[in-house]
């Protein structure tokens, strides 16, 4: 027996019958029966639903029709066992009216908060789906975890997902579970169609399609017979395919043994959605575990060589080589060309006698100040710079004139002396000696090591200073030789860099010529077309409108309209299914402007998601009007984008050709307006510039000039509005807001100016006033902590933190007594850069608090990774408290308060006006709350200390 019906049919007479029905907005009927319900009395009430006649009167019969308020057709047929006295059926007819529609508020009530859990449900699955991609757990443990997310969905428990190459056309098993087929899958196994002819897995792949059904029907929809290799039947199977673009690329299939019907439409919708997330998990798994296995192969091929560049120790018969050095050494003293090549070959000689990988020649500039490295071979500090006399271990054997070998721990004991210290990477081994001049000591030749397999030996040192003094002579001789030629040499280097330039410069003359034309052409093209969409870009649409403006002028019967569109809510597609799909939403969208204009008309796009069409020779307004309803018609249908059925809509903003007009950017700027006007009234729909636009326009350029002046005066102002605590009205702090005391209109709201100033970009400047006065305040001392609005726009920019310290440090105020408000569309945007900024300011004391909190979509799977202090509950969910939406107010309040405790963190109720409300927030646990109850914003601030009283 039907509740609703039955509690109607007990205040009629025992033995009677009620039916009610009514339509759902989706076109659905409800019905409610009670009682011995006959055909016919069911029959009256579908006629009643339906707008057809009662029919003869009688007094056993008895029909009401009517429509709720939310429009919602309603009917009610009685079979009455006795006759009703007229003021006891009028009556039971109130009564009834209000009972049915108390019910059907209830049910809808009901349905919506089961259509969150759902998607709550789905956006914690898709969230955990996200987390297991990026996690370093193995692939069979992973798998095993999505396998338990989707379980969370619906009934999983047999379930298996199939990776497919269409190259091949095969398939193999990446995961399977199953209760009752003992099938053990080895994902590395390959199975081919010609192999499993009849499978209902490789049939799904084929179809490319979703398809549900006991096993037996699902063989008859794609073709199939039965074959027993393929495991047991269900008796309800559900498989999706997963894409990569337009290609099939694997499946994943949920089936149930014991009940028909376990899946329907919605599971299906449900996993086909799932199965995308799912395929991106296994993508990245699969490239991170590529990457970690060619970082491990790299390594090693790294390791192999450092050990064999280790093993190169190679024994020299010095004695031999000493002579033959000392003779080379000679010679490059005339031989060389240069500086530079002379010890290059230096470098070679004293390789040829020792360990000399690492080695560096450094001189004692002219006027005895810097020390100079003129010549520097080093595995680990490729470059020496210059630096003046100091405490390093070169200087030290400049000191004292005498060689130094020296290994780690002698420098050490040198350093800890005071006598000498490393400079750059600290070697194993150090070997220096002097050069010396006649007898002074005018630089030094070091070699080092790094590894503790090399060791110099005195020996090494003996060698290294006996072809040190032959290196000074040498040396002595480059150098007076080279200051001889240099001017020379410098001359004729420049003469031939400049033939070789102007001889280049006449063999690629021609060549850079056609190079040029082709590039010139390219770059015309480029500089008037759109690169994603190929339409004309916004200078070309500005030369075609000047040319339209002047046949206009010599012709005063020619007229031209220009629309300007803009799509809707383009932000939300980028968000949710990424900037390439977006780009295709674009692209699409000019393919339909352009089908649906006439041959002779110009579509541009004009940046991001705005189009322009130049309507040439119209006879009227009624004929823009026209083409505007067929450019969004054609824009309204559905697509395919991402993966993702879109219908896209768009906002249309008409302007007609004026002699007042004198250039195209004037009518693009009024179409432009008569865009945001459409956009404004509901979107998806057109309105034509009129003078009321043109008058607005004139009061939004004052308002604006007013701004720039405000700015530069004292205009504006923070009021300030308490925060208290709700048990006994203490005043814990305040929230800072923003006023324009405006010279001729008073005092301003923010929304009366935000608008002009976020288009104009003034607002920026605007709100660091604000922020100055709020560190102004704070640093006037006294307990209680102010928090400021910080819009999306000033966090994300990169300096926001480091300005903001600043600002607090020059003002004196103290930072831990300052909170800034974000909401969460500012975490969302950048999330790497959002986290370092809170913790910076963390770090210094400034606490951040999430506002509006509850009206986002995404923020409670990021809310743990940041260091928020509080959530502010929006005014809208406070004010349901109270009114006929109290159920679903409750239950979003409890499940903040639910997630705050959790995390560890208060919640401030924003917007309380009664003490029904005041109570409310209380029982559902929120400590904190501000509005008109407890006091309006004020530029005095309340006594925090005090309680709060309440505001009238």
């Amino acid at each position: 027996m039907d509740p609703l019906a039955s509690v109607l049919q007990r205040a009629l007479p025992t033995g009677s019958s009620v039916s009610v029905r009514w339509k759902e907005a989706n076109g659905g009927m409800v019905a409610s029966d009670c009682g011995d319900v006959q055909v016919s009395l069911r029959d009256t009430a579908d006629a009643l639903i339906g707008g057809a006649a009662g029919g003869q009167p009688d007094p056993h019969r008895f029909g009401l029709a009517w429509t709720t308020r939310d429009g919602t057709p309603v009917v009610i047929a009685a079979l009455l066992s006795e006759p009703l006295a007229e003021q006891s059926l009028t009556a039971w007819s109130s009564m009834a009216q209000r009972v049915v529609e108390s019910y059907i508020a209830t049910a809808r009530a009901h349905a919506r908060a089961e259509q969150l859990e759902k998607s709550e449900r789905l956006q914690q699955a898709l969230y955990e789906i996200a987390d297991l991609s990026g996690s370093d757990l193995e692939m069979a443990e992973m798998l095993r975890r999505i396998h338990a997310v989707v379980g969370g969905l619906m009934y999983a428990e047999n379930f298996y997902i199939v990776l497919y190459d269409d190259a091949s056309d095969a398939f193999r098993f990446l995961y399977f579970a199953d209760r009752i087929d003992t099938f053990v899958a080895d994902p590395t196994q390959e199975i081919s169609a010609s192999e499993s002819p009849n499978s209902l897995t490789m049939a799904l792949l084929h179809h490319g399609e979703p398809v549900q059904g006991s096993s037996d029907e699902v063989r008859k929809q794609l073709g199939l017979e039965f074959d027993e290799r393929h495991g047991p039947d269900s008796r309800d199977w559900l498989g999706v395919p997963m894409r990569r673009d337009d290609r099939v690329c694997g499946a994943i299939v949920v089936q149930s043994y014991d009940r028909e019907e376990t899946y329907g439409e919605e599971e299906r919708a449900l996993l086909s959605f799932v199965a995308q997330h799912i395929l991106t998990a296994l993508d990245r798994h699969q490239a991170r575990e590529e990457l970690e296995r060619r970082v491990e192969e790299r390594t090693q091929a790294l390791q192999q060589s450092n050990r064999h560049l280790q093993a190169e120790i190679i024994e020299r018969h010095r004695a031999e080589q000493l002579q033959r050095a000392l003779f080379r050494i000679a010679e490059l003293s005339m031989t060389s060309e240069t500086l530079e090549q002379f010890y290059a070959k230096v470098h070679e000689v004293v390789g040829e006698l020792l360990y000399a990988r690492n080695f560096y020649i450094a001189l004692v500039s002219e006027d005895g100040e810097w020390l100079e490295f003129p010549y520097s071979i080093d595995e680990r500090d490729p470059r020496r710079e210059t630096r003046r006399l100091s405490a390093g271990l070169t200087e030290y054997v400049l000191r004292n004139g005498l060689p130094l070998l020296a290994d780690r721990t002698q420098v050490d004991l040198l350093q800890a002396r005071g006598a000498a210290r490393s400079h750059g990477t600290l070697a194993h081994f150090w070997l220096g000696v002097p050069l010396m001049r006649d007898d002074d000591v005018v630089g030094v030749i070091a070699v080092q090591s790094y590894s503790p397999d090399v060791v110099f030996t005195p020996r090494d040192q003996e060698l290294l200073t006996f072809v040190a003094h032959h290196i000074s002579s040498g040396l002595a001789r480059k150098q007076a030789q080279d200051r001889l030629v240099a001017a020379h040499a410098e001359l004729e280097q420049r003469v031939q860099a400049r033939t070789h330039e102007l001889a280049r410069a006449n063999s690629e003359l021609m060549e850079q010529i056609g190079e040029r034309t082709r590039a010139e052409e390219q770059l015309t093209h480029q500089a008037r077309h759109d690169a994603l969409t190929g339409l004309p870009n916004r200078a070309q649409l500005l030369d075609r409108l000047a040319d339209a403006i002047a046949r206009a002028r010599r012709e005063p019967s020619r007229h031209f309209a220009v629309l300007f569109l803009d799509l809707d809510r383009f932000k939300l597609v980028n968000d949710s299914v990424g900037h390439s799909a977006g780009d295709e939403l674009l692209v699409e969208a000019g393919r339909r402007i352009v089908s649906a204009v006439r041959g002779g008309d110009s579509v541009a796009r004009l940046g991001g998601d705005e189009f322009a069409v130049l309507v040439q020779e119209i006879d009227g307004l009624d004929a823009a009007e026209e083409l505007a309803q067929r450019i969004l018609t054609a824009l309204g249908q559905p697509c395919w984008i991402g993966g993702r059925e879109v219908f896209p809509s768009a906002s249309l903003g008409i302007a007609l050709w004026h002699p007042r007009y004198e250039t195209g950017a004037e009518l693009l700027r009024d179409s432009d307006a008569a865009m945001y006007r459409a956009k404004a009234s509901g979107r998806d729909r057109w309105a034509v510039f009129d003078e009321d636009m043109r008058e607005q326009a004139g009061q939004i350029l004052d308002l604006e000039a007013d701004l720039r002046r405000a700015i530069n005066g004292e205009g504006f102002v923070a009021f300030y509005q308490p925060i208290v605590r709700l048990a006994d009205r203490q005043v814990i702090g305040h929230e800072a807001l923003l006023r324009w005391r405006h010279e001729r209109r008073g005092l301003l709201l923010p929304s009366e100016f935000i608008g002009v100033g976020e288009h104009s970009g003034l607002i920026e400047e605007v709100d660091w006033i604000m922020y100055r006065q709020v560190a102004e305040q704070l640093a006037k001392g006294g307990p209680g902590y102010i928090s400021m609005n910080v819009s999306p726009r000033h966090f994300r920019a990169s300096d926001f933190a480091d300005r903001l310290l600043r600002l607090v440090e020059d003002s004196g105020a103290d930072p831990q007594r300052l909170r800034i408000e974000i909401t969460e569309v500012a975490l969302l945007d950048d999330v790497p850069r959002a986290l370092r900024t809170l913790q910076q300011l963390r770090g210094h004391g400034i606490m951040a608090q999430l506002d509006d909190f509850g009206t986002g979509y995404s923020a409670l799977s990021y809310l743990h990774r940041f260091p928020i202090e509080c959530l502010k509950i929006d005014q809208s969910f406070v004010a349901g408290l109270t009114g006929d939406s109290r159920p679903e107010s409750v239950a979003v309040v409890r499940a903040i308060q639910a997630l705050a405790g959790t995390l560890g963190i208060h919640t401030i109720g924003e917007g309380v006006e009664t003490e029904e409300q005041r109570t409310a927030l209380r029982e559902l646990g929120c400590a904190h709350g501000q509005g008109y109850l407890f006091g309006r914003p004020a530029e005095a601030m309340a006594a925090v200390a005090g309680t709060a009283g309440v505001a009238h």
